[in-house]
């Protein structure tokens, strides 16, 4: 089950102003819209094409985060409840340092892991999170490995596990704790992980990871969903409510696993429940900042862990059931829907005009981002996944469940 910076301001803005050599700080990238401008990653490719491949330790469905030519990514050690923190060389996938935490082992969802929490990571921090029963941990190291500090924020009990992961606003980490006991959204000082604020959450458990909405007086909001208090906007300086709009459909139980996106004057929420009923729903903030209307819903074939992207316009929804459908953002109409093989708890990215999702086996679909559905390519990674790729520096980096993978960019054999 997957979700079941230095101020760079152009890392938090989804939209055209993106940079071919982007850092990628957090759950799929640039505020998390999945949105890469990078030129030389394949549609098709073998192994072959990889600029490397190595094996990591342990199991995880954490996404790789990266800052320059350092990659970060974390595992975790089934048998004992260990977690790790790896840092390679995005160039080559040498190890530079690694981190190891013990904790004691858990329960959780079968299709969970114990690194399903994609770090943070900004010029001078990354940023870690381990809950656990009696505890919950948050660790910034800073880029030679080093502890910078760490803030236990309480007892975690989740049933399924965590799944949602920090990001990096300004000089704060913004933090999710929501789950079926005490809940509650964190804001930490990046700095010295002093608590900043803190405001109450549903007890529930929720997966996704916020993003934030810039209005057009400069200003900005922090997104943030869950099934019993729908979309909700935070000042981020404060953590006070601007907005909230209670959109989810009341009549049966949901949870929150996909991500809120962000797109132009849009706010998209997910929410579902696996067998039941799985909704997107658009809202529009109105000027002031202080209301939103909703604007339409999706329920045919929308997802349930994957979390949208929109690109030009189009929105592309990636059921777990491998239903891919593609939309108008603005009134949600749909072009086309079209069934793939295969289950997808990973959410797509797009490089370029190109959309790239892998399903749990490992296979690598590749569909034109476009208003008529093309297939561009299908790769085999030869092993399973449930983790989202990262795109940093033109080149894409898939993580399976025991391995990391480097594609694009110039590849050693020359090709590209």
């Amino acid at each position: 089950m997957k979700q079941l910076r230095a101020a760079l301001p152009v890392v938090w803005l989804a939209g055209p102003t993106l940079l071919a050599a982007q850092e990628w700080t957090r759950f799929r990238g640039p505020n998390g819209s999945g949105l890469s401008a990078a030129a030389a990653i394949p549609s098709a490719f073998t192994e072959a094409d990889y600029h490397w491949k190595i094996k990591l330790p342990g199991v995880g469905h954490s996404s790789p985060v990266l800052w320059g030519e350092r990659l970060f990514v974390t595992s975790g050690e089934e048998a004992d409840g260990k977690r790790l923190i790896l840092c390679l060389d995005a160039a080559t996938g040498k190890r530079l340092w690694s981190r190891t935490y013990t904790a004691a082992r858990h329960p959780k969802h079968s299709l969970n892991s114990l690194a399903s929490i994609t770090p943070a990571v900004d010029a001078n921090h990354v940023y870690l999170c381990w809950p656990a029963p009696k505890e919950f941990l948050v660790i910034a190291l800073d880029h030679q490995g080093k502890e910078a500090w760490r803030a236990d924020l309480g007892p975690f009990r989740a049933g399924h596990g965590p799944g949602a992961s920090p990001i990096v606003h300004a000089g704060l980490l913004i933090v999710p704790r929501e789950s079926d006991g005490d809940s509650c959204l964190v804001a930490l000082d990046r700095r010295t992980g002093q608590v900043r604020w803190k405001v109450p959450r549903a007890k529930e458990g929720s997966w996704s990871t916020p993003c934030v909405f810039q209005r057009k007086d400069g200003s900005a909001d922090l997104i943030v969903t869950n099934y019993r208090q729908g979309i909700v906007a935070l000042d981020p300086e404060t953590g006070r409510q601007r907005w909230g709009l209670d959109v989810f459909d009341k009549r049966h139980v949901e949870s929150s696993i996909g991500s809120p996106i962000v797109t132009g004057d849009l706010v998209l929420g997910v929410c579902g429940w696996l067998g039941v009923r799985q909704e997107v729903v658009a809202v529009r903030p109105d000027a002031t900042g202080r209301k939103a209307e909703k604007l339409y819903a999706i329920q045919r074939s929308a997802p349930l862990c994957t979390t949208p992207l929109v690109k030009d316009g189009l929105l592309f929804l990636w059921s777990d059931e491998g239903i891919v459908s593609c939309a108008e953002v603005t009134t949600g109409k749909v072009h086309w829907r079209e069934r793939l093989e295969g289950t997808f708890y990973a959410s797509p990215v797009c490089v370029g005009e190109r959309l790239y999702n892998v399903n749990t086996n490992g296979d690598v679909y590749v569909l034109a981002a476009a208003k008529e559905f093309k297939q561009l390519a299908r790769n085999a990674l030869g092993e399973g996944t449930h983790s989202t790729p990262a795109v940093a520096g033109g080149r894409m980096y898939l993580r399976t469940f025991s391995g990391l993978i480097s594609l694009g960019g110039k590849c050693p054999h020359g090709g590209q």
